[in-house]
C-alpha cells in the first residue's frame, strides 16, 4: 500500500483542545488504518498552553508567538511533501491572511476545517491585545480556497456555501468505546445536575440562577460543575472541579441530569451540541437551551428535552429529578441516538470519502 501523507496544520497541541481533540483528532487510527500517514504542526506548543489563556504574562506571551511565528515559516518548507494539508480553524491567529495564502499556494490540496463562527471575532479576556490584532478574513480566505471545507453546524455550513459550494457539515462526534451509557439511574443521596465546559462559557450557568433557587423550595440536590473550580453561586450547593482528560468520562458519569444553557446569541449557532452529546453519549438525560444545532442533536421528550423559558428549565428538570423510569426512558434514548448519529463508527466514512476524493480531485458539494 502506498502511504498517503497528510499535514494537520492546527492552533492548539494535540489531545488537548476540545475543538480539535473532539473533532477530527480522534480519527487518526481510522485515517493511519486507511492508509494515510499522520503528521500535526501546531501553532501553539506544548509550553505556550500552560500560559496562553492566563491574565498577564505579556512578554512571555510574545516570546512564545515569535517562537511559534517561526515554526509557521519553518513549515512552509515541507508542504510540498504532503498529500494534503489539513488547516483547522487558522494557519497564524493575528493579522492578515498571509500565511493562510502561502500555505495554499505552496500545498498539493488543502481541506478547511472551521469549528464555531470564529469570523465574529469573540473576545478574548485573558489575551485583550490580541482582540484588535484578530481578523476575520483568514477564515473567509481559507473557506473561499479551500479544496474542500468541513463545517459543524448547519448554520455555519450554510454560511460558508456563500464562498464555497464543496463543503460538508460534519459536528462533533464521541468516541462511544470510551463512552459507555449507564445502567443504573437511581439516586443514592441527592439529585446531582452537571454542567461542563470551561471558565469562558461557565458564565452560561448563571443563567439558571433563579431556576436553581426555586428548584431548591421542593427538590434536594447539588450542582457539579466541570472545568471551572472556582465557580460558585450563592445560596446552591456546588462542587466545582477542573477538567482533567483522564478523568472526564468519569467525572461526567457523576452527573444524573446533563444541563447546556445557552444564551441568545448569534455566536450560539456555531456550536454544535457537543457537551449535550458527550452527556447523551453516557445515557445522562439531558436538558438544553432550544437553538441551534441542539434542535438536531436532541428530539424533545424523547432522547431528550428542549427549553426556552425558566418555567420551562424548572419543568423539565422537576419532572426527571422525580422521576426514575424517565430518566431510565430519555438516557437510554439518548445514547442511542449518540451511537447512530453522532459516534466515531458512523462518521468515519465520511471523513475517509472527502480526504479520498480530495486526493483524487474529485470532490463533490
Amino acid at each position: 500500500m502506498i502511504m498517503r501523507k497528510i499535514l494537520f496544520v492546527a492552533p492548539y497541541p494535540e489531545g488537548l483542545a476540545p475543538s480539535q481533540r473532539l473533532k477530527y483528532e480522534q480519527y487518526y487510527p481510522y485515517f493511519r488504518e486507511a492508509g494515510y500517514e499522520i503528521t500535526t504542526r501546531s501553532f501553539i506548543d506544548a509550553e505556550f498552553w500552560q500560559t496562553v489563556y492566563k491574565p498577564g504574562n505579556t512578554f512571555r506571551k510574545i516570546l512564545f508567538t515569535i517562537k511559534a511565528y517561526f515554526r509557521r515559516i519553518k513549515d512552509l518548507f515541507t508542504l510540498g511533501k504532503y498529500d494534503v494539508v489539513y488547516v483547522h480553524l487558522w494557519v497564524t491567529p493575528i493579522g492578515p491572511p498571509l500565511f493562510e495564502w502561502l500555505f495554499r499556494k505552496f500545498s498539493k490540496r488543502l481541506i478547511y476545517d472551521i469549528d464555531d463562527l470564529i469570523f465574529l471575532k469573540p473576545k478574548s479576556k485573558s489575551n485583550p491585545l490580541i482582540n484588535w490584532l484578530k481578523s476575520s478574513n483568514k477564515s473567509i480566505y481559507l473557506m473561499k480556497v479551500a479544496d474542500h471545507v468541513i463545517t459543524c453546524t448547519p448554520h455555519l455550513d450554510q454560511f460558508v456555501r456563500q464562498f464555497n459550494n464543496k463543503t460538508t457539515d460534519i459536528s462533533s462526534t464521541i468516541n462511544t468505546i470510551a463512552y459507555r451509557p449507564r445502567k443504573d439511574y437511581s439516586v443514592k443521596e441527592k439529585i446531582t445536575l452537571g454542567w461542563s465546559g470551561s471558565h469562558s462559557t461557565s458564565k452560561y450557568v448563571y443563567l439558571l440562577n433563579n431556576v436553581f433557587l426555586k428548584l431548591k423550595e421542593e427538590i434536594d440536590f447539588r450542582l457539579l460543575v466541570i472545568g471551572d473550580r472556582e465557580f460558585k453561586m450563592e445560596g446552591i450547593e456546588v462542587i466545582a472541579i477542573p477538567w482533567q482528560e483522564s478523568t472526564e468520562v468519569d467525572d461526567l458519569a457523576k452527573i444524573d441530569i446533563g444541563l447546556y444553557p445557552l444564551p441568545d446569541e448569534e455566536w450560539v449557532l456555531g456550536k454544535s451540541g457537543l457537551k449535550a452529546l458527550q452527556y447523551m453519549a453516557l445515557g445522562i438525560p439531558t436538558i438544553a437551551t432550544a437553538i441551534g444545532a441542539n434542535y438536531r442533536v436532541i428530539e424533545s421528550g424523547v432522547s431528550g428535552f428542549l427549553v426556552n423559558s425558566p418555567e420551562e428549565w424548572l419543568q423539565a428538570i422537576r419532572d426527571l429529578a422525580k422521576n426514575e423510569a424517565l430518566r431510565v426512558s430519555i438516557g437510554s434514548k439518548a445514547a442511542e441516538r449518540v451511537e447512530q448519529f453522532y459516534s466515531l463508527n458512523a462518521n468515519a466514512p465520511v471523513y475517509l470519502r472527502i480526504l479520498d476524493k480530495v486526493i483524487s480531485n474529485e470532490v463533490n458539494s
